[in-house]
């Protein structure tokens, strides 16, 4: 046993330090919190709060609700999911070859395992929002914009956990199939695919459930769909409608995460049954 009295004697330096050096950090991470509160001006927070509650009641009030452009918002709503789904599936039929192409025990050329593994942090690097912000601006405002932005970005995204999946396979199997005379082709086919096929369904379910949220934030910025529609009644100040449309959104979420949900354990479920 440690005789702490008889250590804090013969070093009374050193438990000094450590009773004081806590005491600072905490001063620090105090006194910075306070001063970012300071200078964002924090307190608006409570002095603008009568007028969120303006707003709240506002969006709470629906008795034009027959007077809504139901069709226009519904139809823009199915097209944020139609944009979410079309891009994903932009994104899977690239990341798929650039998956394997990515994975080190696949492709072992150091250099080029290089090269590519830096392409997919410069596709995933930007947000979804930046590559809709150059889209719109070279294509016009509309779906198209926040297709491709969907595309670009999950692109990268897909393409690493597919390369890391490829990576992590048992090398037996790969081995295997190598016994046989199977060529390039045939490891991957055979051997890769395999192992990481419900990955990379679990992923693309995923990728698509994510991205039907994603591409409302994207209609904000000119890319079409609910988002767009969202972005018009803000402007004009009709919170009724803007309430509607959240409401719209959680709805189209929550059915998509529920689908993704089942058709994941369904079809993972097949895949290593």
């Amino acid at each position: 046993m440690i005789d702490i009295a008889a250590e804090r004697a013969r070093f009374p330096e050193v438990f000094r330090r450590r009773a004081w050096l806590p005491r600072v950090l905490l001063a620090a991470v105090f006194g910075y919190l306070f001063y970012l509160l300071w200078l964002f001006d924090f307190v608006r927070v409570f002095t603008d709060l009568p007028r969120v509650w303006v707003i709240v009641r506002l969006m709470l009030d629906w008795s034009h609700i027959m007077e809504w452009d139901h069709v226009e918002l519904w139809r823009s709503m199915l097209e944020t999911v139609a944009m979410a789904y079309l891009g994903s599936m932009l994104a899977v039929m690239f990341a798929v070859p650039l998956g394997f192409l990515g994975a080190r025990n696949i492709i072992p050329a150091g250099v080029f395992h290089f090269v590519t593994r830096r392409l997919f942090d410069g596709l995933r690097g930007l947000d979804q929002l930046i590559w809709a912000l150059v889209f719109v601006r070279a294509m016009g405002l509309g779906p198209i914009a926040g297709i491709l932005a969907i595309a670009v970005a999950e692109t990268g995204v897909l393409a690493k956990l597919f390369a890391e999946a490829a990576e992590s396979i048992d090398r037996k199997q790969v081995e295997g199939i190598t016994s046989t005379g199977a060529g390039f082709i045939g490891r991957l086919r055979y051997g890769v695919l395999p192992q990481v096929l419900p990955v990379m369904i679990s992923q693309t379910l995923y990728s698509i459930e994510s991205n039907s949220r994603e591409a409302t934030i994207l209609g904000l910025v000119g890319a079409g769909g609910i988002g767009l529609r969202l972005s018009e009644r803000i402007q004009i100040n009709a919170w009724d409608q803007v309430a509607y449309v959240i409401v719209l959104i959680l709805i189209s979420v929550a059915i998509i995460d529920t689908t993704s949900r089942y058709l994941r354990l369904r079809l993972i479920g097949g895949v290593n049954s």
